[in-house]
């Protein structure tokens, strides 16, 4: 006779057996991938933002968050309108501005309305009156003018101005 030298396998607490599955190599695989994964979406492609201040208000709020997608600009240009992150000192630090002027315009504040090529520029997204001016100036072939949609601020008290392409980090996920 035989002997069985089959020892009955040992049970598996079923919190275990959902969390690491039938295979823990494969599950271990398919973490580090995940983890991979993750890693470089949040680092190269949707990088946190974090706003400050009230120059975006009533669009984005002082202290939400958002991503900015920095693969969006990789096949087509920034468009007037897109609300964008704008480098200052490397990807960590960014401002959130629109875009309401593209290369090559003259753009202007009169009264607080914004003048492409004397044209007045329609901003539906806006919610209060300003009385900013602001001379015509032209822009660069690689420039845009960025500013917030919160114009009821002081102009002195707003952050906006000129920004370079190379500074246009990519656009903001809505």
């Amino acid at each position: 006779m035989a002997a069985d030298h089959s020892s009955p396998g040992k049970k598996v607490p079923l919190w275990l057996a959902i969390i690491i599955g039938r295979n823990p190599k494969r599950t271990l695989i398919r973490a580090s991938c995940l983890a991979v994964v993750c890693y470089v979406m949040f680092k190269f492609v949707l990088l946190p933002i974090r706003v400050f201040g009230e120059s975006m208000e009533p669009t984005y709020r002082d202290g939400s968050r958002n991503f900015v997608n920095a693969l969006s600009y990789l096949r087509s240009e920034p468009q007037r309108g897109d609300i964008v992150g704008v480098q200052l000192s490397g990807r960590s630090i960014m401002f959130l501005k629109r875009i309401v002027g593209l290369p090559g315009e003259t753009v202007a504040f009169d009264k607080g309305i914004v003048k492409i090529n004397g044209q007045p520029l329609d901003e539906p997204y806006l919610r209060n009156a300003s009385k900013w001016d602001k001379d015509p100036e032209r822009l660069g072939q690689d420039e845009y003018l960025v500013v917030g949609d919160n114009r009821s601020m002081e102009m002195e008290d707003h952050t906006f101005g000129i920004a370079k392409r190379s500074r246009i980090v990519g656009r903001v996920l809505r």
